[in-house]
């Protein structure tokens, strides 16, 4: 799948609580709907990453584990 994105973060096997945080700043770090790709081989991420892009207002473009286009909500 061809998703342009602007920037790109392998997270490997980081465990959830941590993924939800550095993503929080990576995120963060992005202007407003820029895309950010990223690659999470959690297996409790299929889940938690859709829960957390609705939790905190952000699009989940695509999801095609272990890779996850994630774009920034607007300001």
């Amino acid at each position: 799948m061809a998703i342009v994105h602007h920037a790109e973060w392998d997270a490997g096997d980081t465990a959830c609580g941590d993924l939800a945080l550095e993503l929080r700043n990576r995120v963060r770090a992005l202007d407003p709907g820029t895309v950010l790709k990223l690659t999470a081989l959690d297996p409790g991420a299929p889940s938690d990453i859709p829960a957390w892009c609705t939790m905190t207002g952000h699009t989940l473009v695509a999801a095609e584990h272990p890779i996850y286009w994630i774009q920034r909500k607007g300001d």
